[in-house]
């Protein structure tokens, strides 16, 4: 094993661009070639990956690996949950540890989510915060830490994209596995016996296998939503129609979505997507000197092998559950109509297909901050500025995609928009703040609260506790009440 090992490690420095499976010997489990899982993008990998990959290859000798076969064998491994307990402990400590709805946030909803405050007034927009599925799943690491006390626990990434959130779950001594550095993760900590934690955005199901393999007890909190997806994935899959992913191929739910289909092609924005309609409906010419461009600009979001020539006859429609729902819907109608223009009408059927897994939190917090921001719905044009705000702060992770296309939405509309993770991004002394731009720049802004009544919009990412928040808005008061004494 240790010779296979150093075998495997010697091979991952040295391999190009990864894909998604390797030849391997299954008599010695020694792999040959070592190659990532899904479109992460890494060049080097453990044993921990070698083995899987190994494993999954072997088992062609009696049929097909099928993701979804192996995860629901899971259920029956008496090592794996899905459920959450209601612990009334865990429930408890999650109150006591700024978890739950904070007494602000529960007082400004029965103000008809208004609150005033010496010259601030604060309008909170009537669907932000903790979603379901985050919330069951810090749940369900509280009930793991507290029903396995002894056990080392492990989880797989960030729970959830918050850091107040993930930095409370290390101080309760559970150990995160992340790739930090580009050179993928590192499971050969963990052992049998062992519990592991697979975050709210999910895993890749080579990580699934790893982890059964090792004997490890696996926590499941993979949101439902993103379980959908998996779904919506497995029947493109089992109708032999290439995966169209709408989101980043870099983003763990991304990544754990396409370990599950056969086939995918990862786009990020209707740009992306009209590039892919123009090579469909290209004649032979043009899709021959379009191929190279077209395999360099989707090296990183395309399965092993995907020739666009053959893989994009027929295609479904999946997408990151974080992503703008009104994009996500266009881009399932540009495809759509094109395979319309290539196929006609009474064909598209055999081409394209479609299935709703846009997630309903999702789309209820982004409809929240389109009417914050002035408008109804994201169908309205974008023509006005909003009568009743100011300014608008959203809260959130840096690294949460709900939360960008939160402030993506405010910026869009042209309205100071103030996007941070913590009230520590806040210089209460010198009226400053750092905050973050939907495009990934951090910015630094001077006097940003104004003299005089003020009157901000206020949001939050679904992954975002209300204690958060209502440090934030802590900070904004007592920068008003120091203006209003010095006036």
């Amino acid at each position: 094993l240790i010779t296979s090992l150093s075998l495997a490690m010697s091979l991952a420095t040295s391999q190009p661009r990864a894909s998604s499976s390797f030849a391997c010997s299954s008599s010695s489990a020694r792999c040959l070639r070592v190659i990532s899982a899904a479109p992460c993008g890494l060049q080097k990998r453990g044993l921990a990956r070698c083995v899987v990959r190994c494993d999954a290859e072997s088992s062609k000798e009696t049929g097909k690996f099928d993701p979804r076969a192996f995860r629901r064998s899971l259920n029956s491994s008496g090592k794996y949950t899905r459920r959450v307990t209601d612990d009334e402990g865990a429930l408890k400590q999650m109150n006591d540890e700024g978890m739950a709805p904070g007494e602000l946030i529960a007082q400004m909803r029965e103000e008809g989510f208004m609150h005033k405050r010496g010259d601030v007034t604060i309008k909170l927009a009537k669907s932000y915060g903790f979603c379901w599925g985050v919330e069951r799943a810090v749940q369900m690491a509280y009930e793991a830490r507290k029903r396995h006390p002894e056990e080392k626990l492990w989880i797989t990434n960030e729970i959830i994209h918050n850091p107040t959130v993930n930095k409370r779950l290390k101080e309760m001594e559970i150990e995160f596995i992340e790739d930090t550095d580009g050179t993928g993760k590192d499971f050969s900590g963990v052992e049998g016996g062992d519990v592991v934690i697979l975050p709210a955005f999910g895993a890749a199901v080579e990580e699934m296998k790893l982890l059964n393999d090792k004997g490890a007890t696996i926590v499941d909190t993979t949101c439902p939503w993103v379980s959908k997806v998996w779904n919506a994935v497995d029947q493109h899959t089992r109708k032999d129609y290439t995966s169209v992913i709408h989101g980043k191929w870099a983003h763990e739910e991304t990544v754990a979505t396409a370990s599950f289909a056969s086939t995918y092609l990862i786009v990020k924005d209707l740009k992306e997507a009209d590039y892919v309609r123009e090579y469909i409906l290209a004649d032979d010419e043009k899709r021959a000197s379009m191929r190279p461009e077209f395999m360099e600009k989707f090296k990183n979001a395309m399965s092993k092998g995907f020739d666009p020539d053959k893989d994009l006859v027929a295609v479904g429609i999946a997408n990151q559950t974080t992503m703008l729902k009104g994009e996500t819907k266009a881009l399932g109608q540009l495809v759509q109509n094109t395979m319309i223009e290539k196929y006609g009408p009474e064909n598209v059927n055999d081409h394209f297909m479609v299935l709703d897994t846009i997630c309903d939190a999702t789309q209820e917090r982004q409809d929240a901050m389109f009417e914050l921001v002035g408008q109804d719905t994201e169908e309205e044009k974008r023509s006005h500025l909003p009568k009743d705000v100011d300014m608008i702060i959203v809260v959130g992770g840096y690294n949460s995609s709900n939360t960008q296309h939160l402030q993506e939405i405010s910026e869009h509309n042209n309205i100071p928009s103030f996007w941070v993770d913590t009230k520590d991004r806040i210089d209460l002394a010198n009226n400053k703040l750092d905050h973050l731009m939907s495009w990934g720049e951090l910015q630094t802004t001077e006097n940003w609260l104004p003299e005089g009544p003020v009157r901000i919009g206020v949001t939050s990412g679904a992954s975002t506790p209300d204690k958060v928040v209502e440090d934030v808005l802590d900070v904004v008061f007592a920068i008003k009440e120091a203006q209003m004494q010095t006036a």
